[in-house]
C-alpha cells in the first residue's frame, strides 16, 4: 500500500471513528452466485463507510451486507497503469458503483478523480492548488512532496502519525522554551527592583 495511504486508520480525523473500514492489497471478492473462484480483484486502497471497523483477511461483498467500496484509489506502475485506468474504472463504475476514484503515479505525478453521476464517471475538477475533492472521506486528495496526501477542506494537509507526534513535540518544547523565558524575563525584573530597593514580593 501507498506510503502516503498507510496512516489513514490512525490519523487524527478518523482514529476515533468505527463506522468504517479501511485496507490496502487486499483481495475483493464480489461473484453474484457467491462463489470465491470467479470475479475478484485486488485494490491497492479502498474505504467502505458505514461498516464495522475490525480486522479482515479479505473483503467478501455477501458477506458485508452487499457493501462495495466507497473510495478506491490505485497507485499506478508499468505493469498495472492500463488495466487501472480502463478495465479497473469500468469495473467500479458498473458493479463497484464506487461514488469516488482515484488513480496516482508515484513517477509521472499523474493524479486523476472520477465521481459517479448517474451511472456514469465524471472527471473531479482539481482546485486551485491542484487537489481533488472526495466527499465521500471529506477530504482533498493532493500532492505533497512526491506524494499523494490528504488535505482538509481549508486545504491543510493532514499529518502522519509520525508528523502530528513530532508537531505535539515541537509545540511541548516551545511551550517550555516560553515559559522558561517568561521565569528569566520575571528574575530579570525582581533583580532590578531589588537593586533599587524594593522587595518584588511585596509588589
Amino acid at each position: 500500500m501507498h506510503s502516503a495511504f498507510s496512516y489513514f486508520a490512525t490519523s487524527l480525523l478518523w482514529r476515533k471513528r468505527s463506522d468504517y473500514y479501511v485496507s490496502g492489497n487486499l483481495t475483493i471478492y464480489y461473484n453474484a452466485e457467491q462463489l470465491k473462484k470467479r470475479d475478484f480483484c485486488g485494490s491497492d486502497f479502498f474505504v467502505v463507510l458505514d461498516t464495522e471497523k475490525r480486522p479482515r483477511k479479505s473483503w467478501v461483498v455477501w458477506g458485508e451486507q452487499g457493501k462495495y467500496p466507497d473510495v478506491i484509489v490505485e497507485i499506478l506502475s508499468d505493469s498495472t497503469a492500463n488495466i487501472d485506468r480502463n478495465n479497473k474504472k469500468i469495473l467500479y463504475q458498473n458493479t463497484f458503483r464506487t461514488p469516488n476514484y482515484f488513480w496516482f503515479d508515484p513517477n509521472t505525478l499523474e493524479l486523476q478523480g472520477f465521481r459517479l453521476i448517474e451511472g456514469q464517471y465524471q472527471a473531479i475538477s482539481p482546485n486551485e492548488q491542484g487537489y481533488l475533492w472526495s466527499e465521500q472521506l471529506g477530504l482533498y486528495l493532493g500532492i505533497f512532496d512526491r506524494k499523494l496526501r490528504y488535505f482538509t477542506a481549508d486545504g491543510e494537509l493532514v499529518p502522519t502519525p509520525q508528523e502530528a507526534e513530532l508537531q505535539q513535540r515541537q509545540a511541548k518544547e516551545q511551550a517550555l522554551l516560553e515559559k522558561e523565558r517568561e521565569r528569566q524575563a520575571k528574575e530579570k525584573l525582581a533583580q532590578k527592583l531589588r537593586e533599587l530597593g524594593i522587595d518584588p514580593d511585596a509588589i
